[in-house]
């Protein structure tokens, strides 16, 4: 949670109203919030009571994005792990479907979902209800958002945590770490608001920074080639298709003002 003080409140509701049965752990991280998002929080969670929801609250001060999630990691106690950022919310069933899924497959070691009615398209399949994550699929577009994720906690004994150096699309850089080692799944439903509805880039939040977003794009891929897991004409390739998708973007945003 950063200055998030228009939306800290609907994204924590979200999540107390879930429809899963069973314990859930809800650690807030305030990564040095400036505006009123901490009293906020601390006049939520000290006026809620549900069965099977304890709060933890840890303030720190403004580290950044990956920071923050991963001293939510190291705190959690949880065998699952769901990750939410604050201007975003779920919708009640999300964490019902997604447990369900981990339930009928045990094989099955991350699963998100859509978002806000969007549809994933090339490269990303259907089949038999699911939609499977490859590296290479990473590569061509990163999927899931990362409010949608929800993976086995012991995951991070094999991959690791977030890199706290990355400030722009670390979660790819995590995805992709993972789908080098574990079954990754995507619900092709929604049951996850970002954002309040806006478009996935370049409206506000970390996603409006187009140039970061591109330079944290290039590092993925550069990252992926000098461990081997690529070889050079993908490298070339994806560091190709990347910049032209960078002004591809810059371009959409430019007419979006004009609309």
């Amino acid at each position: 949670m950063y200055n998030a003080e228009r939306s800290i409140e609907r994204c924590i509701t979200s999540v107390i109203n879930q429809t899963y049965i069973g314990d859930i752990e809800v650690i807030i991280v305030n990564d040095g919030s400036l505006d009123n998002s901490d009293k906020i929080v601390n006049s939520l969670i000290n006026g809620t009571y549900r069965d099977g929801i304890l709060f933890t609250y840890i303030n720190q001060k403004n580290y950044g994005v990956s920071k923050a999630r991963n001293e939510g990691l190291r705190t959690s106690s949880g065998n699952y792990i769901a990750l939410l950022d604050s201007d975003d919310e779920w919708l009640p069933d999300k964490l019902e479907r997604q447990m369900y899924h981990f339930k009928i497959d045990p094989s099955l070691d991350f699963i998100g979902c859509n978002r806000n009615n969007e549809r994933l398209g090339f490269p990303y399949k259907e089949n038999n209800g699911l939609i499977a994550i490859s590296l290479m699929k990473l590569l061509f577009k990163t999927a899931p958002q990362t409010s949608t994720a929800v993976f086995r906690k012991n995951i991070l004994l094999e991959v690791g945590f977030f890199d706290e150096e990355q400030k722009f699309v670390e979660d790819a850089n995590f995805w992709m770490r993972i789908s080098l080692k574990k079954k990754m799944v995507i619900i092709p439903e929604t049951y996850v608001i970002t954002g309040g509805g806006k478009p996935s880039y370049g409206s506000s939040g970390l996603s409006s920074n187009l140039k970061e977003m591109e330079e944290g794009v290039q590092k993925n891929i550069k990252e992926m080639y000098q461990l081997g897991n690529i070889n050079f004409y993908e490298f070339c390739f994806f560091k190709i298709l990347s910049t032209l998708k960078y002004y591809r973007r810059i371009l959409v945003v430019i007419l979006r003002k004009f609309n």
